[in-house]
Parts: structure tokens; sequence; C-alpha cells
């Protein structure tokens, strides 16, 4: 085991000792004039106020969880999740202190040289890309050495445990591997703070962004980011809380549970072996004696992902080494690509020098396929340099309504593509290596997370450099720069939600299948699952079909409760912000400043407020659902959810973005410009892609893994039958 573990705690320590050298990268450059200084300072204590706010509230309920894990299983339980929980959060605010330090350098070089910003804001996103999957790889390390003796295979069983209460009302003992509830735990607790991260830092950013837009923009005229507007500090501040911190906790948490799947897959075949069906699985592998290659097949998955971050390394140096500034989207996308490239040649190597054969390596690879192609079906659907932003721009031209109502159908015709390629990749995982072979499918289009997360962190350091220049009052050459920038990390930011919604795919998918070998009581359990819809139990069947209608449904309230939160925040906003400009005529002449502190303590506020519900929801429902209509119904309720959060992810990411890059697209000058009818009609359409974009559509694929791993970890609490019955 050891000589496994050794490479994967070098490549540990060379990510995040390579995430310290990016950030002294961004730290050696300048911040620039006093009024630059003054607004980063402002930019980063918003942040780091709500930051630490948000790790109080959360503080609190990770204690709750983890005293409740160690009461109904074992410490080393407990003790996982709150390392997944810790490092998560941890990712977040070392990419928020990278981000809220290169934001002015970035505008800084902008003033003189556009690569040199480039180069400044691509350091700073790498910072909390190899953070997100440095830190990840070295809490399952952590795991997998100081409890190695649960993961041996001489002792690796099925136990039962009678806990308190629970068994007396179930009137039997809970069954378990019991490291498999060890890794689940630690995905448990990133998934927990990936959604208050994504939901509370979603909801912030995008009111302080409408709200900002539609006084500011719509009704003063005032340009982005004017420093007039008192929720100027709120928005930059926002980009950080929400698309950087909450990007980091995401990621790591898709990152995690894409290599959970494969572990918690494997656990149980290599419990349930001398089952005739689960034989052939392993030996649709290549895999004849399981405990022979035990170790190799638990770490495997590891070592795959750590070649995933030499990739980026690569890739990254490539970018910020590249002297060509005329194309920079050229050289994200090139570096993505060169990322993908060379993590299929590392992870080729390792299933060569594994025992086992090719099959695993070919799901992968079409991983890694599905994540490029969905992610080039998200650029063409969202990037002004094709046909349908360019379009969209054209019909909001004609006025709002009929901009949004194109917005909306241009997201549903972009789920047709990403939905055929998933269901062909998936069908073809399965014919090439079962159940395993989908999960190896989300671990490959996520193996080089850190590639992903560094190009999409990239977008909001761009976003900030632009509203420090206009604060600044730097000249309009300046502006016109870090736009540029932005507006590549717009389309950029849609190809990384594209990774993360097509993952979770895979993820949940296979994370219910593993929910259904969580709850066997013993090895003999361990077989293929089946899932009856239609049964001659009436007990089950019509369980199963209900919970599906549940499962489809949970996304949709879900969703509403993001966009009612986004829309009475924003509320509370836009009306501070016309108050101070009643009470104070001197804002909007320049005489008299603004109370930006007002509106931060609004928007924080709220936002904290308002996450609650939602995560109450994603963590009380798989409860709900397991006890009142039993673990098949359960099993059901996961599948329907995970069809509905994919389209309408992916809807949601596609028509933001297009929304936010056609209103770009007017106000590089095309149908009037910035200040004419159709640019006031783009950003009222801005306004309604934004709580998509950037609240729900990334939201809804941590609120399905996040499901299903709650439901791994009490699968054996849950009753067989519906409890009327």
């Amino acid at each position: 085991m050891f000589e496994l573990v050794f490479p994967l705690t070098v490549v540990c320590a060379l990510a995040l000792l390579s995430s310290y050298v990016f950030n002294w990268n961004v730290a050696r450059h300048s911040s620039g004039n006093e009024k630059m200084r003054e607004l980063q300072k402002h930019i980063r204590e918003g942040a780091w106020t709500f930051m630490f706010e948000e790790a109080r509230v959360f503080s609190v309920v990770t204690l709750a969880i983890a005293i409740l894990l160690w009461f109904l299983f074992y410490w080393e339980v407990a003790f996982a999740f709150v390392l997944g929980a810790f490092l998560s959060m941890s990712a977040g605010f070392i990419g928020m202190h990278a981000a809220t330090l290169a934001n002015a350098k970035v505008t800084n070089a902008a003033r003189s040289d556009v690569k040199k910003a480039f180069n400044i804001a691509i350091s700073g996103g790498a910072v909390m890309g190899l953070v997100v999957a440095g830190l990840a790889l070295t809490g399952l390390t952590i795991i997998l050495v100081i409890f190695s003796s649960e993961f041996n295979p001489a002792t690796l069983t099925i136990e039962s445990k009678a806990i308190p209460f629970v068994s007396d009302i179930l009137g039997r003992q809970i069954n378990f591997i019991k490291a498999a509830l060890i890794v689940s735990a630690y995905s448990m607790g990133a998934s927990l703070v990936a959604l208050f991260d994504r939901v509370g830092g979603g909801i912030y950013t995008k009111a302080a962004d409408m709200a900002a837009d539609l006084v500011g923009k719509a009704e003063e005229h005032l340009p982005e980011d004017d420093p007039r507007n008192p929720a100027t500090i709120a928005d930059n501040v926002g980009d950080n809380v929400g698309d950087v911190g909450g990007l980091g906790a995401d990621l790591l948490e898709s990152f995690v549970g894409s290599i959970i799947s494969v572990i918690v897959i494997y656990l149980y075949m290599y419990v349930g072996r001398a089952n005739p069906d689960i034989n052939g699985l392993l030996a649709q592998i290549g895999v004849s004696n399981p405990s022979a290659s035990h170790w190799w097949l638990l770490i495997a998955p590891l070592l795959i992902v750590a070649a995933g971050i030499i990739a980026t390394l690569i890739a990254l140096v490539y970018m910020v080494l590249t002297k060509q500034a005329k194309d920079m989207q050229k050289i994200l996308m090139n570096g993505t690509r060169v990322s993908a490239i060379f993590t299929i040649i590392f992870a080729s190597a390792i299933i060569l020098f594994s025992p086992m054969n090719l099959n695993l390596f070919w799901c992968i690879l079409l991983g890694v396929a599905t994540g490029l192609i969905i992610g080039f079906v998200a650029e063409y659907y969202t990037s002004s340099k094709y046909k349908p932003v360019r379009k969209l721009a054209e019909e909001t031209s004609a006025g709002a309504g009929i901009g949004i109502a194109g917005g909306m159908a241009l997201g549903m015709l972009s789920t047709f593509v990403p939905g055929v390629v998933l269901a062909l990749a998936i069908v073809l995982t399965y014919w090439l290596a079962g159940l395993i072979g989908i999960a190896y499918g989300a671990l490959g289009m996520l193996s080089f997370v850190a590639m992903t997360v560094s190009v999409d962190t990239y977008g909001p350091i761009a976003d900030n450099a632009g509203g420090i220049a206009q604060g600044a009052e730097l000249p309009e050459k300046v502006r016109k720069v870090t736009d540029r920038l932005d507006a590549i990390g717009n389309t950029t930011a849609a190809i990384g939600k594209g990774f993360a919604i097509g993952s979770a795919a895979f993820s949940a998918l296979a994370l219910t299948v593993a929910y259904m070998w969580s709850a066997a009581g013993s090895a003999g359990e361990v077989v293929i699952p089946t899932i009856e819809i239609l049964s001659s139990d009436a007990r089950i069947g019509g369980a199963v079909i209900a919970a599906l209608f549940l499962g489809a449904m949970i996304p949709y309230v879900f969703s509403a409760l993001l966009i009612q939160a986004v829309s009475e925040t924003a509320k509370k906003l836009v009306e501070e912000i016309k108050r101070q400009f009643k009470k104070f005529p001197g804002i909007l002449k320049g005489t008299h400043k603004a109370d930006y502190k007002k509106c931060i303590a609004i928007t924080s506020q709220s936002a904290l407020k308002k996450m609650v519900v939602p995560a109450i929801i994603a963590l009380s429902m798989p409860f709900i659902i397991g006890f009142l209509l039993g673990k098949y119904a359960l099993a059901g309720f996961l599948i329907g959810a995970l069809l509905s959060c994919m389209q309408l992810a992916v809807y949601c990411a596609n028509t933001g973005g297009a929304l936010d890059n056609a209103k770009k697209y007017i106000e590089e000058g095309h149908y009037g410009g910035k200040g004419s009818e159709a640019h006031v009609a783009s950003v009222i359409g801005d306004t309604v892609g934004d709580p998509l974009k950037d609240t729900v559509g990334p939201s809804l694929d941590i609120l399905v893994k996040l499901m299903s791993v709650v439901s791994i970890l009490f699968a054996s609490l849950f009753p067989t039958y519906p409890i009327f019955f």
C-alpha cells in the first residue's frame, strides 16, 4: 500500500507548493495608486467578513452532524466528515485570499500590458485550482493512511452494529462497510460546505449584481461599477464569495464525489466478489484475483487524479509563458485541452502498470471527451463569438421581453447535445466496465479539476479588476482591457459549469448504485442492484414510481427558493440604493460618498438567513423519503432528482451565460452600444439570467450529490417497505 501512497504524497506537496509559488507571483506585483488600493481593501474586507460569518454558521451545523455520526457509527466517521468540511472551507478561504489580492494588480497591469494582466489573473486562479485539487487529495491520502486497517483486504467486510434507540425502533442491527462510511463522510463534509458556499455566496453575488444593474445602469444610466453606485462594492464582493469561494467548494465537492463513487463501489465489489455477477464485473476490468490487486484497485482513482494535477501544472506553465496576447480565450481553451491530453496520457500509463485492463482507461477517455464536448456546447451557446449569442443580442435590441424569451429558448435548446452525449457515454462506460465504469467516467471528467477551477477563478478576478478600474476612474482604455478579460472569463465559467454538471450525472448515478449496496446486510446481498418500477410487489413498485416524481420535483422547489432569495435580497438592496440617492443627491453628482458598508451588510445578512431552508431540504429529503417510502423508493427518488437536476442545471447555466454575454456584446458597440435602448433591455435580461447561471445552476449538481452521499451514509437505517405497510 505505502509504495502507492508515496507518489500521492509527493503530488499533494507539489500542488500546495505550486499554489504558494503562483500566489507569490501575484503578490510581487503592484496594486496601483491609493484609490485602487482603497477599493481593493473594501472588497477584501467585505469578502472576508461574509466568509467568516458563513464559517461561523456552518461550524455549528458541522459540530451537530459530527456528534450525530459519532453517536450512530464511530469517531472515525465523524473525524472524516469534519476533515472534509475543514479542507473544503480552507480551500475557499485560500482562494478568496488569492483572488482579492490579484484583482487590483490585474487592473494596474492592464494600464500597460494586457498579457501581464492576463498572467496575474490566471496565476490568481491557479492558486485556487491547485489548492482545491491538492487539499482534496491530501485529505483522502490522510484517511487512507491513518485508517489503513479499515481498508485492509483481510478484514474488509460488512459489519453489524446495534445503535441505541435506532436498533430498538427498527428491530434490527445496522449493517455497513466501515471504510465506505469513512470515505462517504469525508465526501459529505465537502458537499455540505459546497452547498452552503454556493447557495449563500450565490444569493449574495447575484442579489448585489441585480440591484446594482437595475438601479445604477437601467435607471440612472451609470457605467458598470461606477463608484457613485452604493452597491458597486457589494457587487464586487459578491464576485468573490460566490464565484471564488462558492466555485472552489463546488468543484472540490465534485472532485471528491467522483473519487468516492469509485472507491465505495469497489469496496462493495470486493466484499461481494464471491457472487457470480460481481465476479463477472471484476473480470470485465481484468481482475482475476481481487485480494492480490486490492490496494491497486483502491488507490488507482487517486493516482489518476494525481496525474491530472501534474497535467494541470504543465498546462498552467504553458499558459503563463505563452507570449501571444491577441487571443487569450484561445490560450485558456488550449490550456484546458493540454491538461486533458496529458491527463489521458498519464492515466493510460497508470492503467497499463496496474493489474486492470484497458476497459477502465476507455471509460476515463469517454469521461474526458464528454466533459470537453459539454464544455464546447456551453462555449458555443454562451460566447459572443458564435451565432446564438449574437442572434440573442439582435432579439434583445427589440425589447427586454423578446430577449429574455430568446435566452430561455436558447438555454432549453442547449440541453440537447449534453443529454445525448451523456446518455451515449453512460451506455458505453457501462458496456465496457459495468457499474464501476460509469464511476470512472466521472473520474475522467474531473481528473484535471485543478485546471477547470483555475480557469473558472480567473473570471471573477478579471471582473473585479474592471470594477476597480471604473471605481478608480482610470482611462477608458484600461476598462476596455479588463472588459475583454472579463468576457473571456464568462465563457470559460460556462465551460466549467458544464464539466461540473456532466460529472454530477456520472457521479450521482454511481453514488445511487453505491447507495443500493450500502443497504446490504451481508456479502451475499451484494449483487447487481435493480430498482423495480413496475413490480409484482405493489408495496415497492408504487412507492418507487411516486418517489421518481418527488425526486424530479425537488430540484424545481430548490431552484425556486434560491431565485426567491435572490429576488427578495435584491429588492432590499434596490430600496437601500434609492434611499441613498434620494437622501443624498450629492452621490450622483460625485460630491458625496455612497455608503458601501450598508449595502454589504444588507446583502450578507439576507444571504446567510436565506441559505438555511435550501440546505435543510438537501439534508432532510433522503431521510423523509427513506423512512416513509423505503430504501427502494429512495433509489427512485435519487434517479428522478438526477434526471431533473441535469437538464435544469444545463438550462440555467447556459441561459444565464448567454444573456450576460449578449449584454456584453451590445456594450462593445453593437445595436447602439452602452446607454442605448438595446443596452437597457440587455441589462434587464442579464438580471433575469444572473440567478440562473450563478446561483441555481451551480447549486443543482451539489444538491443531487449531497442527497446521494447522505443516502449512502444512512442507507441501513431505512426500511424495505413504505412505513404505511
